[in-house]
């Protein structure tokens, strides 16, 4: 399991980024390899509202569809078109594979450090 420094996670498995004004919201390593290869994308709409601990969009595995979780809330002001057409991008490099950045955030989830993600999936593994 790829962790990286200087990224915050969530106990559903997105990893965030802090760009300037904006938060780069992916799926953790760990959550690409539980799901398997991922077919299919769905994300929302430049301009939607997300709205943190609620699904922001879903992937689609050979194994099954789970929701993607928003860790914050706030406003879309892109999404990752590359991941519409090739999916399979997040099982390749789950950290360059962004889904949305989020603007004037206004809430956040609990987030862990790299090194208090790694410590809650190994207590859910057990």
């Amino acid at each position: 399991m790829e962790l990286r420094e200087g990224l915050k996670y969530s106990k559903s498995h997105e990893w965030v980024k802090a760009e300037g004004e904006e938060m780069v919201i992916g799926l953790t390593d760990y959550a690409q390899s539980e799901l398997g290869d991922l077919v299919f994308v769905n994300l929302p709409e430049v301009g939607d509202e997300v709205t943190a601990g609620e699904p922001l969009g879903d992937v689609e595995s050979v194994k099954a569809v789970s929701d993607v979780y928003s860790p914050v809330s706030g406003e879309v002001s892109e999404i990752n078109e590359a991941l519409l057409d090739a999916p399979e991008l997040i099982n390749e490099s789950p950290y360059e594979a962004w889904f949305i950045k989020v603007k004037d955030v206004s809430e956040e989830e609990e987030l862990l450090s790299a090194e208090e993600y790694k410590a809650f999936v190994e207590s859910e593994e057990n």
